[in-house]
This record gives structure tokens, C-alpha cells and sequence, in this order.
């Protein structure tokens, strides 16, 4: 193989996926739709919830893939991990499928985990650590890009108004749209820090534990995330989960009732 060669094949696996690049279309068509009330708004905010938390899932993954090749995994681009293309993940089931159903039904960021990292290629501690904590960081930046605009006021006094019940609100149906897939992002990071065998929380802190304790925990591990949202479903549970939520909300001075109001404009077949 030339030179050339290897250099357009290492050019290929880290090129952008026309899938993705369909995703940002229909995000950022939708957001347009919904910031000018061109169209149904709900369905508006359907469409840009699902692209929005499409391309973040995808940004999730490849901060893995991304931060695992600069820890010495270079299989990463062949595997195709580089192209923020969804259909490239080991699993598309638990990454892509799953987590929209859970978006739907509760409103709640069901962590991904489906890029295959090889492990034994990466020396040292702290890389594996920063692998794990790459995907959960990128959904707390997601949060903050999409939250602050709302906290700093940037959508207050809306020439489009949304529409609760038959009820005209003095609330953007834009603003409501980006407090709900905010939300999600901030459910994501937060489950996703959790040190249960399976999350990125625990990969994080894996490292740092006694073989003897990794060998313990691993049989566990396919487990883990079933573990958390069954206790999701518990109703003390989910109420303090939402609360904490809320109360990250709140430090980006954002009302709980604008994830409120996205997800009631999300469901739209309900309304």
C-alpha cells in the first residue's frame, strides 16, 4: 500500500457521515420551523427533539472513539467510529432505537454505550478515565448550549407564542423545545456518571479499583442499566431523579416548566 494510499483511507474513516449530516439538516430545519412558527409547532418540536438528541448521541459516542484514539485505540476509524455515523455503532438497538422509545414514554435520557473500545491498547489509568468521561461531558455541554439562551433571557417578549391546552402562553414554543432536549441532555450526563457496572460512571472509577473487585463486579455489568430504570419506574425515585434535574435547570436560571412545556408540545399525538 502507497502512501497515498493510507493517507485517503485514514481521510475516509474520519469523514463526516452524510447521515449525520441529514440529522443537522432536519435539526436545524425544525428549530427554524418552530422559532417561526412556520407550520405545526408541535410536531416542529417533535422533529427537532428527535434530530437534537439524535446528533448528540452520535457526539456522545464519538467523543469516546475520539478520546480513545488519542489514548492509543487507532482501530476506532476503521470501525468507522470517526464519522458520527449512528449505523456504524455496535449496537444500534441500545443507542439509537431505545433511547427515542425511552424519550417518548418518560421523557428521560436513556444513556448510549455502543462504540467498542480496545482496551488493552491503552496504557494507563487516567486515559481509561478520560475515555468513560468524554460521552457524559459532551451531554453537559449539549445541556449548557441549549439551556443558557433560555437563562440569559435571549428568548423572552416571543413573536411566537405556544399553545397549552387552547391557552396562549407567553413563552416561545422554541424556548420550550430547547428546555425539554436540555433536560434530556442533563438526565443523560447524570445517569451516565452513575458508578453501576455498564454506565460510563463506572468506567470512569474502574480503573482505579482492585482486580480483584473488577472481577467481582463484571458478571454484573450487563445488568447495571436495567438496574437503574427499574428504579426509575419507582415513584419516590423518579421524583427525586426529576428534582435533581430541575435543580441543575435552575442553575442555568431555567424554569422546570419549559421542559414542561416541551414535552407536552413533543407529545403531540396526545394533544
Amino acid at each position: 500500500m502507497t502512501f497515498a494510499a493510507t493517507q485517503r483511507s485514514r481521510s475516509e474513516d474520519r469523514r463526516i457521515s452524510p447521515v449525520f449530516w441529514v440529522l443537522l439538516a432536519v435539526l436545524a430545519t425544525s428549530g427554524w420551523a418552530v422559532y417561526s412558527g412556520y407550520g405545526n409547532a408541535a410536531f416542529g418540536v417533535f422533529l427537532f427533539v428527535v434530530a437534537g438528541w439524535l446528533v448528540s448521541l452520535c457526539l456522545h459516542e464519538y467523543a469516546h472513539a475520539r478520546t480513545a484514539l488519542h489514548g492509543g485505540d487507532i482501530t476506532v476509524g476503521a470501525k468507522g467510529y470517526l464519522t458520527l455515523n449512528p449505523l456504524k455503532y455496535t449496537n444500534v438497538l441500545l443507542s439509537l432505537v431505545l433511547p427515542i422509545v425511552f424519550v417518548i414514554m418518560g421523557g428521560i435520557g436513556l444513556p448510549g454505550g455502543s462504540v467498542w473500545i480496545e482496551r488493552d491498547r491503552i496504557q494507563g489509568r487516567l486515559k481509561h478515565s478520560l475515555i468513560s468521561a468524554a460521552g457524559p461531558l459532551v451531554n453537559l455541554v449539549c445541556a449548557a448550549l441549549l439551556l443558557i439562551p433560555i437563562g440569559a433571557g435571549w428568548l423572552d417578549d416571543p413573536t411566537v407564542h405556544a399553545v397549552w391546552n387552547g391557552y396562549e402562553l407567553n413563552v416561545s414554543p422554541f424556548a420550550a423545545a430547547l428546555g425539554f432536549l436540555g433536560l434530556l441532555q442533563l438526565s443523560a450526563a447524570l445517569l451516565n456518571l452513575l458508578p453501576v457496572p455498564g454506565l460510563d460512571g463506572y468506567g470512569i472509577v474502574e480503573p482505579w479499583l482492585s482486580y480483584k473487585t473488577r472481577r467481582a463486579v463484571e458478571p454484573f455489568a450487563p445488568y447495571g442499566l436495567l438496574a437503574v430504570f427499574a428504579l426509575l419506574w419507582q415513584p419516590s425515585v423518579n421524583s427525586f431523579f426529576f428534582g435533581v434535574l430541575h435543580d441543575l435547570m435552575n442553575l442555568f436560571g431555567v424554569d422546570q416548566n419549559y421542559a414542561t412545556l416541551g414535552r407536552y408540545l413533543f407529545s403531540f399525538w396526545n394533544n
